[in-house]
């Protein structure tokens, strides 16, 4: 039942799980969440090869290694939750991981644009069980105070998958050619599915909130409660637009490099992947620890700093893709990427917490359908769209891609209002979603 007190107790209930227990869920979780980013982007380092070899335009490819993939995982990303919010999400995710890895498996065989295409498709459908049952689950194995810290170090996926698919994946596509890296990446997931059908056990739901409720709402019945939880929504957007603008330049930046400087593939992946790696990581775990501070349990001051954050790299991401000079770039890419690795861990954070236990899973699903609609159905596709639009109009395909990529960028300051505008309720919305006021936990630390 949901409780719109909000001089809830502040206490929460003591976690059930062993402090190394409940780490190891979290690495492997972390893991999870690596697979998926590297199975997804791993194709974005290869397009020009690909686009070359099965002679596409770049909307054709765009369509053909984002859109396919992100429509099927959009879409199956609600009945897939549904089926968290209910059963075992350790077995959904172990199963998801195998499926995704086995379809990333057969795009390394594909032989011909319909079998690649069906195979990506694939890899959406596995990924749609992932990063909800993930986030899910380690909601019952940290409590409410440190769930922002917990899914930060989750976003550490993030960035160990995407230096995986650029740095790792360029120079084994240099060396193999690009169906080779499918294989190399898909074939150790199917073990790691395993791993975790293994070694990792299902909590009881909401066993760290003092809001619990046995049964699970209906999918009508989720959505309603989300319009009514406004700080919610406009988290969700914020994050979904940080996406179409961090992820959507990020997926067109390899082939961007290879046009605008006549890189190969993997000297293109070996420029960005320590920006992913190391930046990224570092952004990750600095984002962790900073939420994890007392001063940060006031869930406003977490929206406040992620929108100035990304407001900062914003404009970064502007003089990034209008400069001629690659020395800068470089530069300012070690600013630009790790912001765009931020804000994942504390939207993951801020959204379960803002969700009563038996909706975690359908919030992260609307989180997910929002953002990657974004970043890996508009901002590709439109970016091709224009980019062969520019193309016909004149334009060689090194500019009409930057020009393209340059109608992204003002998406982030678009991001950071929505920030500060979640932060006029979220406190109230915090506290009616798991009974626990954090203004409270503020006042008592």
């Amino acid at each position: 039942m949901v409780n719109d007190k909000n001089d809830a107790p502040a206490a929460e209930p003591a976690s059930r799980d062993s402090g190394w227990v409940r780490w190891y869920v979290l690495l492997v979780m972390v893991g999870v969440y690596a697979l998926s980013i590297a199975d997804r982007y791993v194709i974005s380092t290869l397009l020009e090869p690909i686009r070359i070899e099965l002679q596409l335009t770049d909307s054709g490819i765009a369509f053909l290694t984002g859109t396919a993939l992100a429509l099927f995982y959009v879409l199956f990303g609600f009945p897939l939750s549904w089926l968290i919010d209910r059963y075992s999400r350790r077995n959904i995710i172990a199963i998801s991981v195998i499926v995704w890895s086995a379809m990333t498996t057969a795009s390394g065989l594909a032989m011909n644009y319909w079998q690649l295409l069906v195979s990506r498709i694939g890899v959406g459908v596995g990924e749609a069980g992932g990063t909800p049952g993930a986030s899910s689950i380690l909601s019952d194995y940290f409590p409410a105070a440190q769930r922002p810290m917990a899914l930060t170090v989750f976003a550490l996926g993030a960035s160990i998958g995407a230096w995986v698919g650029a740095d790792v994946a360029g120079q084994l596509a240099d060396a193999y050619g690009w169906r080779r890296v499918f294989l190399l990446l898909g074939i150790p997931g199917i073990l790691f599915g395993v791993l975790i059908f293994l070694t990792v056990r299902e909590p009881k739901r909401g066993q760290l909130d003092l809001n619990k409720s046995e049964d699970a709402p209906s999918f009508a019945a989720t959505f309603k409660y989300l319009l009514q939880q406004r700080s919610a929504v406009h988290v969700m957007i914020a994050s979904a637009l940080t996406a179409l603008w961090g992820w959507g330049l990020v997926w067109w930046t390899p082939t961007f490099l290879v046009r605008n400087f006549g890189m190969t593939a993997g000297e293109a992946g070996m420029l960005t992947g320590p920006m992913h790696l190391v930046g990224g990581s570092l952004a990750t775990l600095f984002t962790a620890w900073l939420v994890a501070r007392p001063s940060m349990i006031d869930p406003r001051r977490v929206v406040w700093l992620m929108g100035a954050v990304i407001g900062v790299a914003t404009v970064v991401s502007w003089f990034i893709y209008t400069s001629g000079s690659l020395e800068t770039i470089e530069l300012l890419f070690w600013i630009f990427i790790p912001a765009i690795y931020f804000y994942i861990g504390p939207c993951f954070g801020l959204l379960n917490n803002l969700a009563e236990p038996r909706m975690r899973a359908m919030f992260c699903a609307f989180t997910l359908f929002v953002a990657n609609v974004g970043n890996l159905i508009i901002a590709p596709q439109a970016v091709g769209l224009l980019s062969d639009h520019y193309m016909s109009g004149g334009m060689d395909n090194a500019q009409s891609l930057r020009t393209a990529m340059l109608w992204l960028v003002p998406t982030g300051l678009w991001a950071t209002f929505h920030y500060f505008w979640s932060a006029r309720e979220i406190v109230a919305d915090q506290t009616r979603a798991t009974g626990i006021n954090p203004l409270t936990e503020v006042r008592s630390s």
